[in-house]
C-alpha cells in the first residue's frame, strides 16, 4: 500500500510538474500592445501620413531599429517578437506616433511581461540618446485584442510575397497561399463568376462586363483565400457600381467597383492591394503578374487553386497594329502578354488584378482582366482596363 501511494505521489508530482512546464515553456501565445509616443525633435511632415513614402518609411525605420534595441537588450528579449509603427500626427510638442507591440509570452505570465515591457521602455526613455519620449497622456501600454491587432498589422497594402518565379494560368501552376492577399473571387449562385481586387475594407475592383446578366447586389457572394471551397472566408455585396459610360457587351470603359455588406478584417492571409496615382507610367517590356480562377485553356475546366502569370506589358501602339488588335486598343486600356501568345489570362480571370511590384516589394494594381480573342493565342495578348484612367472615378466612388 505505502509502495502504490508513494507511486501516485511521484505520478501526480511528474503531471504537475510537467504541465507547468509545457505552460511556461510551449505555451507561449502572442500578445498585442499599443503605446503611444512624441518625438519632440521632430515636427510633422504631411509626407508622413502618405503610405509608403520613403519619409514615412525611412521614420518608421529609425523607431522600430530603436525599439527592437531597447527590447533586445533586455530581460524580454526572448519574449519580444516585433513593433509595428501604425501611424504619424502632428501635436503642439512636435510628432506623435502609436506603435503596437508583439510579444509570444505563455499566458499565466502576460500581466508580468506587461510591467516589465512598460518599465523597460519608461527607463530606456528618459536616456537624452533615445528621440522618442514617453506619451504622458497616454503613459502605458494598452492591450489589444487578437484580431484588431491582425488588422492593424495588415493593414498596409501590397503587403504581398516577394517576386515570384515564373508560373502560369494556363499551364496550371497555383499560387502559393497569401501570395496575392487582396484576390477575391466574385460568385453568382454560389459559383466562381469572376476575378476582383480588395482595395479597403470594403471595396472591390473589377470589371464592369462582370455584371451584364445581372446587377442585382443581392445575387452576389464573395470568397477570399487561395481556394474557392473552401473558402478562407465570404462576405455578401451590398452594392454595385458600374461606370456610367460603360455599355453592355463593350470594352471602354470597363470598370465597376463593388461594397461589401461587412468590413473584412485583414490578415496575412487577406488584405488589400495598392492603387497607383494616376500619373504612374508603365514602361513596355515591365514585368507584371495576372492572377485568377479562370480556366487553364480555351473551353476548359475551372480550377480550385488560385493561378499566377507572370506576363509583359506591350505598348498600345503595338497592340493596335493590324495583325494584332488592328486599332481597338483605346487609351484606357493596357496591352500585356506576349505575342507569341501560350502565356495569358482565360475565361474566369476577367475582373481579377495585374499588378506590378515597385520599391520594397509592395504590389500596385495597375489593370483589371477585361477582354482579349482567346487564351493564349499568338498576336493576341489580353486587354485590361488601365486603373490610373479611371484613378478619379475610383476615388468619387470609393473616397480612396
Amino acid at each position: 500500500m505505502i509502495a502504490l501511494i508513494g507511486t501516485a505521489v511521484v505520478l501526480a508530482l511528474a503531471i504537475i510538474i510537467g504541465l507547468l512546464i509545457y505552460f511556461l515553456a510551449y505555451d507561449q501565445r502572442s500578445h498585442y500592445y499599443q503605446a503611444s509616443f512624441q518625438i519632440p525633435s521632430m515636427e510633422y511632415d504631411p509626407e508622413f501620413s502618405v503610405e509608403h513614402s520613403r519619409a514615412s518609411h525611412a521614420l518608421k525605420e529609425k523607431i522600430n531599429t530603436e525599439i527592437d534595441q531597447i527590447f533586445q537588450r533586455s530581460i524580454l528579449s526572448q519574449h519580444y517578437v516585433k513593433s509595428h509603427v501604425v501611424n504619424f500626427r502632428p501635436t503642439n510638442r512636435g510628432l506623435k506616433t502609436d506603435v503596437l507591440f508583439l510579444f509570444q509570452t505563455p499566458s499565466v505570465k502576460a500581466d508580468t511581461i506587461k510591467w516589465q515591457a512598460d518599465n523597460i521602455l519608461h527607463e530606456n526613455l528618459k536616456s537624452n540618446k533615445s528621440f522618442l519620449k514617453t506619451d504622458i497622456s497616454l503613459p502605458h501600454l494598452r492591450e489589444m485584442h487578437g484580431t484588431q491587432a491582425k488588422h492593424i498589422l495588415n493593414s498596409c497594402c501590397g503587403l504581398g510575397m516577394e517576386y515570384p518565379t515564373m508560373e502560369r494560368i494556363a499551364g496550371g501552376k497555383t499560387a502559393d497561399q497569401a501570395a496575392w492577399p487582396w484576390q477575391a473571387s466574385l460568385q453568382m449562385d454560389g459559383s466562381h463568376w469572376c476575378g476582383a481586387s480588395l482595395i479597403s475594407e470594403e471595396w472591390l475592383l473589377t470589371a464592369a462586363h462582370c455584371f451584364d446578366n445581372s446587377k442585382n447586389p443581392k445575387l452576389w457572394t464573395v470568397s477570399f483565400g487561395t481556394t474557392l471551397r473552401p473558402p478562407l472566408m465570404s462576405r455578401r455585396v451590398e452594392s454595385i457600381i458600374i461606370h456610367e459610360n460603360y455599355a453592355a457587351h463593350e470594352h471602354d470603359d470597363d470598370i465597376a467597383v463593388v461594397r461589401l455588406s461587412t468590413p473584412v478584417f485583414f490578415s496575412e492571409d487577406v488584405h488589400r492591394v495598392c492603387l497607383p496615382e494616376a500619373t504612374l507610367e508603365v514602361l513596355p517590356k515591365s514585368k507584371v503578374f495576372v492572377t485568377g480562377w479562370g480556366a487553364t485553356k480555351v473551353n476548359g475546366p475551372f480550377p480550385n487553386t488560385l493561378r499566377q502569370v507572370e506576363v509583359e506589358i506591350i505598348s498600345n501602339d503595338v497592340c493596335n497594329q493590324v495583325n494584332v488588335y488592328g486599332g481597338a486598343v483605346s487609351s484606357g486600356m493596357i496591352c500585356a502578354g506576349f505575342l507569341t501568345g501560350k502565356h495569358d489570362a482565360c475565361e474566369g480571370d476577367s475582373g481579377g488584378p495585374l499588378v506590378i511590384t515597385l520599391d520594397r516589394n509592395i504590389w500596385y494594381l495597375i489593370g483589371i482582366v477585361s477582354w482579349g480573342i482567346g487564351c493564349g493565342k499568338e498576336n493576341k495578348p489580353g486587354l485590361y482596363t488601365r486603373v490610373t484612367h479611371y484613378r478619379d472615378w475610383i476615388k468619387s466612388k470609393t473616397n480612396i
